[in-house]
């Protein structure tokens, strides 16, 4: 039998169970002993079937402890709404250019947004952006006319989420370094969204499990209840 490496045998707390929010973040936190600053993750498993087009899940939310990573936005505009998101702090600016660029396999960034006259252009990018959630989109505030503001929400701790095909959301929601306060307050504010963001069609338990986990720790499962969901 292989052996067990040693930094799981290091591992404490019940797997088994469902903790209240408190005890599971504080149990994250307590097996994210890697060398260096662990990202803290959250698996929501929802009531929704993601093929049929009333029940997708999708949307943005303004984590309150932001989320310990440096976002690189990448915004396609023009003229003063290039200056606009230049000044508000995105990495990469640009047009046809930019789009061009895009087509040809540059992919340096974690977030894109895009004026709606630009829509035209982008269209040629869903083949690219698509696949990998990053297609700009009215719904999730990622097209939009005020670029300065959608970059400083994006650099501030706004995220994206959206249901795979198994119904599941995952999102970071932080860093192991976050206080067990800060940590909770973001997970607490994902599933306010999510809450909102039932869709009609989606019948009986809506949020079915929460569970949090780090980069390379395990994954605790989260009382639904003692996250308002």
């Amino acid at each position: 039998m292989a052996k067990q490496p040693k930094r799981t045998k290091s591992w404490t707390g019940d797997t088994t169970v469902a903790h209240p929010l408190e005890a599971a973040v504080k149990l994250v936190k307590a097996n994210a002993n890697a060398k260096f600053d662990e990202s803290i993750e959250i698996a929501v498993n929802l009531g929704v079937d993601p093929r049929h087009a009333d029940q997708q899940v999708r949307g943005v939310v303004a984590l309150p402890s932001g989320t310990g990573r440096d976002v690189r936005v990448a915004v396609i505009a023009k003229d003063a709404k290039a200056e606009e998101a230049k000044a508000a702090g995105a990495e990469i600016v640009g047009a046809e250019d930019l789009v061009e660029k895009i087509q040809g396999g540059f992919m340096d960034f974690d977030r894109v947004i895009a004026t709606p006259d630009m829509m035209a252009l982008v269209g040629r990018l869903g083949k690219v952006l698509g696949p990998r959630g990053l297609m700009p989109n009215p719904r999730v505030g990622t097209v939009t006319p005020n670029v300065g503001q959608a970059v400083k929400d994006a650099k501030g701790g706004s995220i994206e989420f959206r249901t795979e095909k198994t119904g599941i959301i995952h999102a970071g929601i932080g860093k192991a370094s976050f206080t067990e306060e800060a940590l909770q307050a973001n997970v607490k504010a994902l599933v306010d969204a999510l809450n909102k963001a039932k869709p009609s069609g989606a019948k009986g338990t809506y949020i079915k499990k929460i569970s949090l986990s780090s980069t390379m720790g395990p994954g605790f499962k989260v009382e639904s209840g003692s996250v308002g969901a």
